[in-house]
């Protein structure tokens, strides 16, 4: 969020790959470390604010249960749940740009933009 205030519109784009394959998702709550013992009886989903077909079909237990067999199919579906997070969240920034809402956004995000940051690049 804060990149994009600074005018970034092009990111890493194996970021979202590289941090699936080693058990790393993105989510509305932070990042999820799937590997951890913390997520191994859980029945929530990746993310609960996500309506991907990863959050929606799989547990957090079920994805760590593939990760730590070292089945490939972990990697595919918190791939495919962190292209899709990071999908959205563009489409939001985007959204919040075009409609003057960009700094009010950030805020709900809990992102503390620097005052001069975004007011150089003119937004809002």
């Amino acid at each position: 969020v804060r990149f994009v205030a600074a005018g970034f519109d092009m990111f890493d784009c194996v970021m979202p790959s590289r941090n699936a394959r080693n058990g790393m998702a993105f989510t509305s709550d932070g990042r999820v470390v799937i590997k951890n013992a913390q997520h191994r009886g859980s029945t929530l989903p990746l993310d609960p604010a996500c309506d991907c077909s990863t959050c929606t079909h799989f547990s957090r237990a079920y994805l760590r249960h593939l990760y730590v067999s070292g089945e490939m199919l972990s990697a595919r579906l918190l791939t495919h749940h962190n292209l899709y997070f990071y999908v959205n969240l563009m489409k939001r920034l985007r959204s919040a740009i075009e409609n003057g809402s960009f700094r009010a956004e950030a805020a709900s995000m809990g992102v503390d933009l620097d005052p001069m940051e975004s007011e150089e690049r003119g937004i809002q």
